[in-house]
């Protein structure tokens, strides 16, 4: 019997950049609203209300539709936002969406029946929760000291200088 006797180094937990953070909370988001919207096809009742041109109250038509896209449409971009925008830009950007997203997730128990309430509690309690998250890093977004940025740039400038004496 072989008994392993090396001891594990700790993990390595490099800091995760703001931009990614709020990136995987809208990713988080986009895959479960689709996953929700699923399993709301399981409801009794649904497919045939689908299929009879209703979705809870509204009658299914071309504004209907592009309302859901541009309701699934704001954290699809989002995703690509979070990542390639400025800070400042990105910050107001995520505080913006992530505000306007809040009402547009709590509307979806439009029309539930009290069977469904703990189904839509539990679904929408979390994407408020994500949300939530999105806004608390977009508001806490790190700042830079901006005399600490200009001494190391001097500092940077300086190594460089003597570089290319030598």
């Amino acid at each position: 019997m072989t008994i392993r006797t090396t001891t594990s180094r700790p993990l390595d937990n490099p800091p995760i950049p703001v931009q990614g953070k709020i990136a995987a909370a809208w990713t988080s988001l986009m895959f479960f609203v689709i996953y929700i919207d699923y399993f709301h096809l399981y409801q009794p009742g649904a497919i045939d209300q689908i299929r009879g041109g209703r979705i809870f109250e509204f009658d299914i038509s071309g504004t209907l539709l592009t309302i859901f896209v541009v309701v699934i449409g704001i954290p699809a971009l989002m995703i690509m936002l979070s990542m390639t925008l400025p800070a400042r830009v990105n910050r107001a950007t995520n505080l913006a969406a992530a505000s306007l997203c809040i009402p547009l997730m709590v509307f979806n128990a439009a029309g539930a029946s009290w069977d469904w309430a703990s189904f839509y509690a539990l679904s929408i309690g979390i994407e408020v929760l994500i949300l939530a998250y999105i806004l608390r890093s977009a508001w806490a977004w790190p700042r830079t000291d901006s005399v600490q940025a200009g001494r190391d740039a001097t500092e940077l400038e300086e190594d460089l200088r003597q570089d290319l004496r030598r």
